[in-house]
């Protein structure tokens, strides 16, 4: 496994395997891996035959200072996981490297109204920030897939929407949530948790598993089961942000006709703010 901290050195090492025709798939992380990540990475291998995963904290997705500050780092666990997950390139840049101007972005790319509904409403320019360095990893990496997790459902979309935009031949590979053994997604914010907040934590999706079934059973009245959900988690000790149904294709506000239906939730639960979604399929 090689390690690159530059664009110079990571373009060097790709262009050789794309001299090759090699297939190369990128799997970006924020660090602090877990379960979910190594998903994403064991996905990859079965999407092409270089494995490219970036290490980047981005500041621009921390609408607060102190938790940009607070953010997990772990480095070294983080690199010997990837190793024995067999990654072949780790590209970890520090922000001056990703965000030197010699990498902007094409400013031209649509505005895409979803970065404003969901968590976009609770965290403002945070898709943006998310929009401006997944653009500036593919025009870095030149990946042929990408890899992203079903955790982070509205950011799937947009990345999707993103690669339309920008006519980019990138596939966008989705993995399934990761969770453990009690329900809990996997996230790196689960380390905020105190013991009893971790033993309450599951009960988010739990909800949603539950309003998800609902649905799937006939229910029809949408908005009383996204009001009777967040009264719960509420009750249970959450923050509730939001529970929402929406259309899983769009994540527009769901129709009784929709054949694919996302049951989205972000709740406070102590000092972790914890989003999750159950997707129902009719056909």
């Amino acid at each position: 496994m090689q390690t690159v901290t530059t664009v110079a050195a990571l373009r060097r090492q790709v262009s050789l395997w794309q001299a090759r025709a090699e297939r190369i798939v990128l799997v970006p992380t924020m660090g602090n891996l877990h379960a979910g990540h190594l998903a994403l990475v064991s996905r990859a291998h079965t999407c092409g035959s270089k494995v490219v995963c970036s290490i980047f904290v981005n500041s621009l997705q921390f609408d607060r200072e102190e938790d940009l500050a607070t953010y997990p780092r772990t480095p070294q666990e983080d690199l010997d996981a990837l190793q024995h997950a067999c990654t072949d390139l780790v590209f970890m840049p520090e922000h001056d490297e990703v965000y030197s101007e010699q990498y902007q972005v094409d400013r031209n790319i649509p505005e895409n109204p979803l970065c404003r509904e969901l968590c976009g409403r609770y965290r403002p320019g945070f898709f943006e920030g998310v929009v401006e360095v997944v653009t500036r990893l593919f025009h870095m990496v030149k990946p042929d897939v990408a890899v992203f997790g079903e955790k982070d459902y509205q950011q799937l979309l947009i990345i999707r929407q993103l690669v339309r935009d920008l006519g980019l031949d990138i596939h966008i590979e989705q993995v399934p949530t990761q969770r453990e053994e009690d329900g809990l997604a996997c996230s790196s914010r689960n380390a905020y948790l105190d013991p009893e907040q971790r033993a309450l934590a599951p009960r988010l999706y739990a909800e949603l598993v539950s309003v998800g079934q609902q649905i799937r059973s006939g229910v029809h009245t949408y908005t009383l089961l996204e009001t009777q959900a967040a009264h719960r988690l509420d009750q249970a000790g959450f923050r509730p942000e939001y529970v929402s149904i929406r259309d899983g294709n769009t994540l527009e506000v769901a129709q009784h006709e929709s054949g694919f239906i996302a049951v989205l939730a972000a709740a406070w639960l102590g000092k972790a703010r914890l989003i999750d979604n159950f997707l129902v399929r009719f056909r």
